[in-house]
């Protein structure tokens, strides 16, 4: 091996050493520091070489062993101090380090991953109180949330069929001959974008039990419109009727989730139809920067006041995952029929319509769509994006019916202003 591949691998494994070795040192951490780690990075990254160019392949484990040793004796006094928790963490993070100063050793092309694993240790070290506190808010309902989350991803998931059906099959006899053919109903895809979209709420869901409500309107917006931006346009306009003051943050927040959303939207079809992003990209960022700049020119207006996010509800209800099965797979046929029967107009209002209360479900519909080759990209990002802008109209009554006017007034020109820039974007957009 030539000198200079070596000396790269030791500077980056010194490197991912520092990383978590800054972070013990400022926890003050007795054990192992901003020197040790890289120490310890170094060594796994020597072991790894060793072994690999002497074939001599007892070097590694050997270093390994060492290692345990060294761990050992450091801890002999925490041990004779009889401490009833003394934990395990920083030992844990020693013997991942030297680990991955063996990846390092392995290729170039593992180096993206020894940097991902120290990113990743660092991240857990230092997020300590963080995820503590999480833990310790956590009640008996949000570990039920997980739970279902475990329900419906490795236990339902695994067991429906991947095959396409027809739902019109068992209607047959009662149809007209020449009644078409729409086998667009695969239980384990359908099942798959719930896995999806409730993966992407209960993310939100973690985020909002992480920082706690007084996490901030900008974090508060975010977090709205991953879990959901409907839900949280109802719960701050309830708010302003007891509390006109609040308006201006309301209409923050309701305009960052609503901006938000597109970037959810555009989440959902990078994995459900990779094909379709490149096509959809640029059309659905082009409002998402007009929304944004809106939310950006709301917060500096009124960023100094401050407010609490409502609570959130449990996202991974099993109740309202089958609720939105049932309404995405009553959209994936209606889409299917329609593009059969109908001119585009007619795709445009079952978008229209299904993206009043659930962007998801057009979305997620569409896009398995273009990726089965049953729509074309072209018609599925313009009826993604009506979707998006009947979803925000029905937000506008929303706040129409449970707000202040004080809110309504605001909320108008912001939504009036996204809505334009929409209709521009689907009438002038090649």
């Amino acid at each position: 091996m030539e000198p200079l591949a070596v000396f790269q691998q030791l500077a980056i494994s010194t490197l991912l050493g520092l990383l978590v070795g800054l972070q013990r040192e400022r926890t003050e951490s007795n054990l192992a520091g901003i020197r040790t780690f890289p120490l310890i990075t170094l060594f796994g990254t020597l072991c790894a070489l060793l072994s690999s160019q002497s074939d001599q392949g007892w070097v590694l484990p050997a270093g390994l062993l060492a290692l345990v040793a060294l761990i050992l004796v450091g801890n002999f006094p925490k041990l004779r101090q009889a401490e009833p928790d003394p934990g395990v963490t920083t030992e844990m993070a020693m013997l991942v380090m030297f680990a991955d100063g063996a990846v390092v050793a392995f290729g170039t092309h593992l180096w993206i991953v020894a940097a991902a694993v120290a990113g990743t240790v660092a991240m857990l070290l230092h997020l300590k109180p963080q995820m503590h506190g999480l833990a310790a808010r956590m009640g008996d309902a949000d570990f039920r949330a997980i739970m279902q989350f475990v329900l419906i991803t490795f236990i339902i998931l695994p067991v429906l069929p991947n095959k396409g059906y027809d739902p019109f099959d068992p209607f047959r006899p009662l149809l007209p001959p020449d009644f078409g053919r729409f086998p667009v109903l695969n239980p384990y895809e359908v099942w798959l974008m719930v896995v999806l979209v409730v993966g992407i709420s209960l993310g939100g869901y973690v985020i909002y039990k992480l920082f706690g409500r007084h996490a901030g309107l900008v974090l508060g917006g975010i977090v709205g419109g991953t879990i959901s931006s409907t839900a949280t346009t109802v719960s701050y306009a309830r708010r302003t009727v007891s509390a006109p003051e609040a308006c201006g943050l309301a209409a923050i927040v309701i305009m960052i989730a609503s901006t938000i959303t597109f970037i959810r939207v555009l989440l959902e079809i990078a994995v459900a139809a990779p094909s379709l992003l490149p096509v959809a990209f640029w059309p659905i960022v082009a409002v998402m920067s007009v929304s944004g700049a809106l939310a950006a020119v709301a917060w500096v207006a009124h960023r100094r006041q401050e407010s609490d996010m409502p609570e959130q509800e449990n996202p991974t209800e099993l109740k309202s995952a089958i609720v939105f099965a049932v309404v995405y797979a009553i959209v994936l046929v209606g889409v299917a029929v329609g593009k059969h029967y109908l001119e585009n107009e007619g795709l445009y209002v079952i978008a229209a319509i299904s993206g009043m209360t659930d962007m998801d479900a057009i979305t997620l519909s569409s896009s398995r769509l273009v990726q089965s080759g049953q729509l074309d990209g072209q018609i599925a990002w313009r009826l993604i994006l009506i979707g998006s802008l009947s979803n925000i109209v029905f937000k506008g009554f929303i706040v129409a019916a449970m707000g202040h006017r004080r809110l309504l007034a605001q909320v108008s020109g912001l939504f009036g202003v996204t809505l334009a820039a929409g209709i521009a974007v689907l009438a002038w957009w090649p």
